[in-house]
């Protein structure tokens, strides 16, 4: 049936060419935007993730920019402490020089104080953006990642950058909680005087058949049978002559009656004795087989932590001398602190020494070579501020024998715990570095992703335009015959 007021024929063309012109409009959208969804309406699902994602690229951009700057303080932290390092070494050798007695030790003095001048430049000028790593404890915090969690909520990620304090700050004494039993003097007088082993000769000893022998500090003297002669008074004279013949430094034999006693004033020095008569041994009195080092001992807990801002002082004649520890040090450190605050006393007759005992406690050994005995005291108390990393370079000196012998074991520490530092400094920079090409490796992903999603495949575009626009042609013809179909009702009525 054909009819003038229904055209279906008419309809359906139109229909077919609506729907062509959609597709090709949406095809010139791709063309145009680049997008095959550049909005919520072309595919909400996609599009949500996408944006996240493009949200996520833009904080990972701060990210590489937070991470450049951090890389840029953190170079200028290190280059800082190798600058401090290579003077560190200059004043070394300054030292160095300063040991032998025919030198000029105050123009070496001059060069010292000098190059310790240029550190605290150094120290001071080491700072990027107003951030200097080489003054301080507190740790500095370098913003590294975004974490986004299966549930979508974000963490932020940092790198932690310890400073590494170079400055030669004193420091300031707390008032916590008392830590004096963390340690323990040997005594409450440093004597300058030495220490002795007693050895008693047998009514016998003149007698011996296989002769007699005395070793003090690995050197030995010997006596054949027959040549202690007398009684053992006039034996114990003889062999007391001998030691002292031997000329071993602070070694000295005296003679009591029938007794030998043997004094050492080494200082930090153990000296071992013995004596066999005819091949067997013979016990110096209370069984000693050492004469102990004269100086005293501040022996340090193996068991206790160190926290920053604990203190601990060493009263030597009635002087106080302190020091502060910083994050993360050691009681070796505090040993170490309070030597090169008493060697930067100058007390007269006064030195000092750190070791590390079999316990592996560490140890502050305390000589006095004065006229007289000195006091020996400690304490320690929690809740102070930190001393800089160089405290003691500030009390080098090497203007005396005893100053310039104190300056070469406390320099050692100094290159030491610069070397850390730069080292330390070198460790996070690397990691930063890393982490930066890490981010920016990323962030080219989530870019890749992204567009893999959203992004129009315009060979595909192309094709499709062109295969539209020839549909529409037809679709437009369609149309027009459809159109035209009614008027062949006209030839019915001719």
């Amino acid at each position: 049936m054909t009819s003038i007021l229904t055209n279906t024929s008419a309809m359906v063309a139109l229909q077919t060419l609506k729907s062509i012109n959609s597709n090709l409009q949406g095809v010139q959208n791709e063309i145009s935007t680049g997008k095959t969804i550049a909005s919520a309406k072309d595919n909400s699902a996609i599009w949500a993730i996408s944006k996240v994602m493009e949200s996520d690229v833009a904080g990972f951009k701060a990210i590489s920019d937070s991470l450049s700057l951090g890389e840029s303080t953190v170079a200028v932290a290190r280059q800082g402490a190798e600058t401090v390092t290579d003077l560190l070494k200059d004043i070394k050798s300054k030292v160095v020089a300063a040991q032998e007695e025919n030198v000029d030790r105050s123009k070496i003095q001059t060069d010292i104080k000098a190059l310790r001048d240029q550190i605290s430049s150094v120290v001071g000028a080491a700072q990027f953006n107003g951030l200097n790593m080489l003054s301080g404890t507190a740790d500095v915090n370098i913003l590294s990642s975004l974490d986004r969690s299966n549930d979508g909520t974000v963490a932020a990620s940092n790198i932690t950058i310890s400073r590494q304090d170079l400055s030669t700050s004193a420091g300031t004494f707390g008032t916590g909680t008392d830590l004096s039993a963390n340690s323990t003097a040997s005594a409450v007088s440093i004597t300058n005087t030495g220490n002795t082993a007693v050895l008693t000769l047998a009514a016998e000893a003149d007698v011996s058949d296989n002769g007699y022998s005395l070793t003090v500090g690995g050197t030995t003297v010997s006596f054949s049978s027959g040549d202690l002669t007398g009684d053992q008074g006039a034996a114990a004279t003889a062999i007391s002559g001998a030691v002292n013949a031997l000329g071993l430094e602070g070694i000295t034999a005296s003679v009591s009656g029938d007794a030998i006693t043997i004094t050492s004033t080494r200082a930090f020095e153990a000296v071992d004795v013995s004596a066999t008569k005819d091949g067997a041994g013979i016990a110096f009195g209370g069984a000693a087989t050492e004469i102990g080092e004269r100086a005293e001992n501040i022996t340090f807990s193996a068991s206790a932590n160190v926290n920053e801002g604990d203190g601990y002082k060493a009263i030597v004649g009635g002087t106080t001398f302190s020091y502060i520890a910083g994050k993360g040090e050691n009681f070796g450190d505090v040993a170490n602190g309070l030597k090169a605050a008493i060697d930067a006393g100058g007390v007269t007759g006064i030195s000092t020494q750190v070791t590390t005992n079999s316990s592996g406690q560490a140890v502050l050994k305390i000589d006095n070579s004065s006229a007289s005995a000195a006091s020996l005291s400690e304490s320690g108390a929690a809740g102070g501020e930190a001393s800089g990393g160089l405290f003691g370079l500030g009390g080098i000196n090497v203007s005396t024998n005893g100053g310039a012998d104190a300056a070469l074991a406390n320099i050692e520490v100094l290159i030491n715990t610069s070397i850390d530092a730069a080292a330390n400094f070198g460790s996070a920079q690397g990691r930063i570095e890393t982490q930066n090409n890490f981010v920016g490796k990323l962030t080219d992903s989530l870019k890749a992703g992204i567009g893999s999603m959203v992004d129009a495949d315009m060979e595909a575009a192309s094709a499709r335009l062109q295969a539209l626009q020839v549909q529409q042609q037809l679709g437009v013809q369609a149309l027009s015959i459809a159109n035209q179909a009614p008027q062949s009702v006209l030839s019915l009525f001719r």
